[in-house]
């Protein structure tokens, strides 16, 4: 058992933090941040039949009811509470970044969230979103070189993330790769200190994270906490939520804020919530883990007795908190705010830290060192090789008496080449919106900057691989031996795969689904087949407008002109019908 009014030693004994690099004072001067919060209302609609019944009507949901706060330099706030409480809707909110109907007052010194503020928050969350091929080091430097301004020269940048390596205790793994479920890479607590080191490298006057410690064993959560302890010490503002700490890390909290469906039950001193609770008749029956015992009055359980009343439980801990803390919450932000030294400027900043030329090109280089695994893999290439080579067979040295033949290689190229530029492109942006979110929402980088990189950094696979099946294909399929026509059918080919490459890029931006994507370009790439003028020729008037659309149309009628000439007459061999290829040459230029 432990003794619930046991605090820790540990505390005490914990060594000074190292003092901060140079560098530190250089990336963030906005000084200490006080974090007020009242009356925080929150209110969002929900579907509850479902899109596509007529009937049903959005509801209104109640998510955060009247929530109030404040959390001063050095301190560390813990928001508790089961699933579904509004911590996590709550720490968003307090980190500016919760759009919707949000009532009542959250201030920074004072202030409203601005850009400057910004500048100067972290936000960590619940899961770690990292490019699981960088390294440890990778992921910092590139952070920094993002996220630190431009009076930060590139070397100090550089520095500066080396100094939160150390400083974070990540230097035995800092050449590791960082992993996922299905790559091995770190240990998920050295994860979760890298997360929490990218938002270390702006040095934040306000740190948020969203529940730290899970999924992480009881060690690891300590030595995580610790190092939050440590950063709190050091004159940081920190809130986190967390869902079931142990009793050793409850009393690490300088403040506890209790949760349940939006109603706040308890905000104080975590080493005063036992004594609180107690002083209004809810006492545990038996020495037990505080989080423990908060937790089950949030979800209304008081002991083992299965005929309680959850609802009333709840309600009397509602009430108890409207009139025992609320009014005195509420007085000592009153007070506050008469003695609240400004710790920010009235000095606009910049929305960006870095300009477009810069986010670009340091964007770029990280996606080259995140993809080179899968850039010219050997699957990738062995898929070209092998449609190339086969191609080659297939049509092998097929001359202009077998016109058709040869009519119908060029237009498998041209849908060959229109789907797998596009399913390349088409998982682009779903597979990376986890990590656009993280980084936009913290103000790293513009979107086009994004945009450009990507596409930049995909042209060498894009161009390389079709060039390679062009020089196969085309000379084994006795196609016209001559460079001039060569050039044409590669450039046609060229210009075919980027355009299916920015479709695929478009529709994966539009839909930000893998599942839906794919059906969507499937279906718009085989419309672009069937209209694209091998299969069909007499199309009816109403509804012949799609060929124009069709980038298959488009590129077939390159291909064909890099191979023939409008009236050329061959002699194909004697089949019936024996002249219907020549005419065909004529119908396709109609």
């Amino acid at each position: 058992m432990v003794d619930i009014k046991a605090q820790p030693e540990s505390i005490t004994a914990n060594p000074e933090p190292p003092p901060p690099p140079p560098i530190f004072t250089k990336a963030n001067n906005s000084g200490h941040v006080i974090l007020k919060f009242e009356e925080v209302d929150y209110k969002a609609k929900t579907h509850k039949g479902g899109l596509l019944r007529k009937d049903s009507k959005p509801e209104e949901k109640h998510i955060l009811k009247g929530i109030t706060g404040i959390v001063l330099p050095g301190e560390m706030l813990a928001m508790l509470g089961p699933s579904g409480s509004g911590k996590t809707t709550l720490l968003t909110a307090l980190g500016g970044r919760l759009g919707g109907r949000l009532n009542g007052s959250i201030t920074y010194n004072g202030k409203p969230f601005s850009n400057r503020m910004k500048r100067s928050t972290g936000f960590v969350t619940q899961d770690d979103v990292l490019y699981p091929h960088l390294t440890v080091t990778e992921t910092l430097v590139f952070t920094a070189l993002l996220r630190l301004p431009n009076t930060i020269s590139k070397e100090d940048k550089v520095r500066h993330a080396e100094a939160v390596i150390t400083q974070l205790g990540l230097t035995k793994c800092k050449d590791s790769i960082i992993g996922n479920p299905f790559l091995r890479g770190v240990s998920g607590g050295e994860r979760k200190r890298v997360s929490i080191g990218q938002e270390m490298l702006i040095n934040p006057s306000l740190l948020f994270l969203d529940e730290p410690t899970s999924g992480l064993d009881s060690t690891t959560a300590q030595r995580i906490v610790s190092t939050l302890w440590e950063l709190a010490k050091g004159g940081r503002t920190v809130v986190m939520t967390i869902h079931q700490p142990s009793s050793r890390l409850f009393y690490m909290f300088h403040k506890v804020l209790l949760l349940s469906e939006g109603n706040p039950l308890y905000f104080g001193k975590g080493a005063e919530a036992m004594d609180y609770f107690s002083s209004i008749g809810f006492a545990p029956s038996v020495a037990m883990n505080p989080s423990d015992f908060l937790l089950d009055l949030a979800n209304g359980v008081l002991s083992d007795d299965i005929h309680e009343d959850p609802t009333t439980i709840k309600q009397t801990l509602v009430l108890s908190y409207r009139s025992k803390i609320d009014e005195g919450l509420k007085a000592e932000l009153r007070e506050i705010d008469n003695h609240l030294q400004d710790g920010l400027e009235d000095k606009q900043l910049d929305r960006w830290a870095t300009t477009w030329w810069q986010q670009c090109s340091v964007l770029f280089r990280r996606g080259v060192k995140e993809r080179r695994h899968e850039s010219f893999s050997g699957l990738k290439i062995g898929q070209v090789l092998v449609v190339g080579f086969l191609s080659g067979l297939l049509w092998w040295q097929s001359d202009s008496s077998h016109l058709q033949d040869q009519i119908g290689l060029l237009f498998f190229c041209s849908g060959f080449w229109g789907f797998f530029p596009l399913f390349q492109a088409i998982f682009t942006f779903p597979q990376e919106r986890m990590m656009l979110e993280k980084e936009r929402s913290s103000g790293m980088y513009r979107l086009s900057s994004y945009f450009m990189s990507r596409t930049i950094g995909d042209l060498p696979m894009e161009l390389v691989l079709p060039t390679i099946f062009v020089i196969i294909t085309y000379w084994m399929a006795g196609l016209k031996p001559n460079a001039i026509n060569f050039l044409h059918t590669l450039f046609a080919l060229l210009f075919s795969v980027l355009v299916s490459q920015s479709l695929g890029l478009a529709l994966g931006a539009a839909v930000m689904d893998q599942k839906s994507a794919t059906i969507l370009g499937s279906v718009i790439m085989l419309s672009f087949l069937l209209a694209g003028g091998y299969y069909v020729q007499n199309v009816p008037h109403f509804i012949a407008w799609i060929k124009y659309v069709s980038i298959s149309h488009y590129t077939y009628k390159l291909l064909l002109g890099s191979q023939y000439k409008p009236g050329d007459i061959y002699h194909v061999l004697p089949r019936p019908p024996v002249w219907w290829e020549t005419f065909l040459l004529y119908s396709l230029w109609a």
